[in-house]
């Protein structure tokens, strides 16, 4: 069963995260990874590679906070080989892991054609723990750790703005129109769409608030 995989990963998982302070830790790792599993048993494709793929998926992340420079999930393909060397899996089951992990933020809406199915749930996992409450607090942590403003008043918000990856926003507030927002309709499965709905809902009434409150109108 995945779930007996993840228990033997959790350690090395727990160690390399430890002193992530950006929202991409080991807690994101379970939720997505739990996320995905939830999505496979709608949406079919492979229990034990999503399950593993999800819960490894963004070592890449650590690499580039210690290197200071930009890491792809490509890049990152040895060290979760390395991992995945302490536990009993074929090499198809491992390629297939690795397949979904490189291709996790290669998406179809920006000019990519991926159509493995535990790379998509893996994408959807992912791109669901951005959104809904944990992405507004996730949002928010992420934007402490690189310095980026909460709101910034004076600069407009384009509903329409093509969010760059890798290009911060104006603000954290403005990230939520540029991308976030936006979120819900990139979804690749219906089960996810659905869920993305509820959640999106909850950003809007959230920065609705948020401005409202941060104007001091009553």
């Amino acid at each position: 069963m995945v779930e007996d995989y993840i228990e033997k990963l959790r350690p090395y998982l727990i160690k390399i995260f430890l002193n992530d302070s950006s929202g991409h830790d080991i807690n994101h790792l379970e939720r997505t990874m739990k996320l995905a599993l939830y999505l496979q048993e709608k949406e079919g494709g492979d229990r034990i590679v999503i399950g593993i793929a999800a819960f490894l998926h963004d070592i890449h992340r650590v690499m580039q906070n210690e290197r200071g420079c930009f890491v792809s999930p490509k890049d990152s393909l040895d060290t979760v080989k390395e991992i995945l060397s302490n536990v009993d899996l074929k090499k198809e089951q491992i390629d297939k892991i690795c397949y979904a992990i490189e291709y996790h933020e290669l998406y179809n809406w920006n000019g990519n054609n991926v159509n493995d199915i535990n790379a998509l749930i893996v994408q959807d996992a992912d791109n669901l723990d951005a959104i809904g409450a944990i992405g507004i607090a996730r949002t928010f942590t992420y934007s402490g750790c690189h310095n980026v403003p909460m709101y910034k008043e004076e600069i407009p918000i384009d509903i329409n703005n093509k969010y760059i990856e890798g290009k911060n926003s104006a603000s954290t507030i403005h990230h939520f129109y540029d991308k976030l927002l936006k979120q819900g309709n990139y979804m690749n499965t219906a089960t996810a769409r659905k869920i993305a709905k509820e959640r999106t809902k909850y950003m809007e009434d959230f920065v609705k608030e948020f401005i409202k409150e941060w104007k001091a109108e009553f």
